[in-house]
């Protein structure tokens, strides 16, 4: 009997639930889409049913699709956004809508702790600063403003693990993903005994933490009954999305490095031990490889501000454009490649939801640099690639400043599907950059992931050797010296206008 794995990933729009045979090639895909909260600027929420409800869909349509009998299927794997705060009562029962990775209300928590902690102290644990985007930020905007929510917790997930919770009826967590809440000893994986005892969360609220490709559950007959699966299929416990996009581009091993362009963007790299970054601007989590961990630099919105364009100045053709089932970013990147490399001294700065790497900084906002009459949309799409693409190259300039030696890249990703787009990252970073035959992403992952957990391969660089080849490389031209002199005037803008930034903030909070 042929044999199949099933990746599953909780991501920020949507449910995307992928199937693959055991030499990885991709026999059914399905994404459900969900809405995102915002009930104040700079807010950001779901409610996770609507996960379950996507998955239940998604876990349907690649069954229907494909044809196979659920039988077939060795193992379930998930992935997912990272960061986000799902809260559960003694009942299990969801307590409130899910805080997300990019929400920013948490600007007085991340104070708090690293006054009670210490910065170095804090980064030394856990690897990173405390920054809005962590979930430790969010457990103390809960206890600080939703009392009544807080005295009824019993337990702390993130949002893949409560998609395993309905799959299984079990409470679990990755050393991956656990990584990302800052509650995390990174180096000894683990939770840290001394910053929950300093921030007086109870340790029973959080979860027991697994290697990623670990079996921590099996589909129990609720689920079986809600998505046609078998009962008692394995689940392992998977990864956070990066580390589990990592492994579906092969970076598994010391001196790779991805650059992945999804709602937000992200520079990675494979390590072999624990270091922290102590600026805090890269910072460092498990891998989902045993023993390996990776540094990590991370822009909030980068195919974020492209969609963002996307929605803003092209709302007629994007309504065309689903009627027609044609990708709308294929007009976009052709009416951007009629503009000259630097959109004639058009500089876009991408920080729409503030920023995290290299500027940890909340309130940073978007800008278009330049601006003239001369400028239309094509220019201004085009900026907001290169923009991107310099902000990425940031990420990147801290890896070099760290010590971390490489001459190409790995790009994944809905960027990286545009030959524009690759070429342009090729001449910003002076480097080549690579794409592979996996494009299905972290859910791909996590799929090679319970392959192993499932004993079908050994460990993950055999699978990753296997199943991932390299499909085309994209070399530096001769626009590399005029990026250059565009992304050193891009660098000097946020120094600029820093303070810019949070005096505009202070006049909306004056207003309330």
């Amino acid at each position: 009997m042929k044999k199949y794995l099933l990746g599953i990933d909780i991501g920020t729009t949507g449910s995307k639930a992928v199937l693959i045979d055991t030499n990885g090639k991709v026999i059914a895909h399905s994404t459900n889409e969900y809405p995102i909260i915002v009930p104040k600027p700079g807010w950001s929420e779901q409610n996770p049913i609507d996960w379950w409800n996507a998955t239940i869909k998604s876990i349907r349509d690649v069954i229907k699709t494909s044809g196979i009998e659920p039988g077939c299927i060795s193992g379930i794997g998930l992935t997912g956004q990272m960061h986000g705060l799902v809260l559960m009562d003694k009942h299990n029962k969801v307590l409130r809508p899910c805080i997300l990775w990019n929400d920013q209300r948490t600007i007085k928590e991340c104070k708090i702790i690293t006054q009670r902690i210490g910065k170095e102290r804090l980064i030394n644990i856990a690897g990173k600063p405390a920054l809005t985007s962590f979930t430790v930020t969010k457990i103390l905007w809960v206890k600080n403003n939703e009392p009544e929510i807080y005295n009824k917790i019993t337990h702390i997930l993130l949002p893949k693990d409560y998609v395993r919770y309905c799959l299984t009826g079990e409470y679990g967590m990755d050393v991956a993903d656990a990584s990302g809440t800052c509650l995390f000893d990174v180096g000894n994986r683990k939770w840290s005994e001394e910053i929950i005892s300093i921030l007086n969360i109870k340790k029973e609220w959080l979860p027991a933490v697994y290697e990623s490709s670990e079996i921590c559950g099996y589909v129990n007959r609720d689920t079986a009954r809600a998505t046609g699966l078998k009962l008692g299929i394995p689940v392992v416990c998977g990864a956070g999305d990066q580390s589990a996009q990592a492994i579906g581009t092969g970076i598994y091993a010391p001196g790779t490095v991805s650059v992945t362009i999804g709602t937000s963007g992200v520079v990675f790299a494979a390590i072999d031990k624990y270091q922290s970054d102590k600026t805090g601007r890269l910072h460092t989590y498990c891998h989902a490889i045993p023993e390996m961990w990776h540094l990590m630099g991370v822009m909030l919105s980068a195919g974020g501000s492209l969609r963002w364009f996307r929605d803003t100045f092209y709302k007629q053709e994007l309504i065309k454009a689903r009627r027609q089932k044609i990708d709308i970013y294929d007009l976009i990147t052709y009416e951007a490649d009629e503009v000259p490399p630097g959109s004639e001294d058009l500089i876009f700065l991408p920080y729409l939801s503030g920023e995290r790497t290299p500027y940890p900084d909340p309130y940073a906002r978007g800008v278009f640099f330049g601006l003239s009459l001369k400028h239309s949309r094509c220019h201004m799409a085009r900026a907001v690639i290169e923009g991107i693409t310099f902000g990425l190259r940031d990420c990147l300039e801290l890896l070099k400043d760290f010590g971390i030696e490489f001459e190409r890249v790995r790009v994944s990703g809905g960027g990286a599907k545009s030959s524009l787009w690759r070429r342009i990252m090729a001449d910003v970073f002076n480097l080549d950059v690579v794409t592979v035959n996996a494009t299905q992403g972290a859910a791909f992952g996590a799929a090679i992931l319970t392959g192993v957990g499932a004993g079908i391969y050994r460990d993950v660089g055999s699978a990753c050797e296997r199943i991932i080849k390299e499909t085309d490389v994209t070399k530096p031209n001769k626009n590399v010296k005029i990026y250059e002199q565009y992304y050193q005037q891009y660098r000097k803008l946020y120094p600029a206008l820093k303070e810019k930034f949070k005096a505009l903030s202070d006049i909306r909070a004056d207003r309330r």
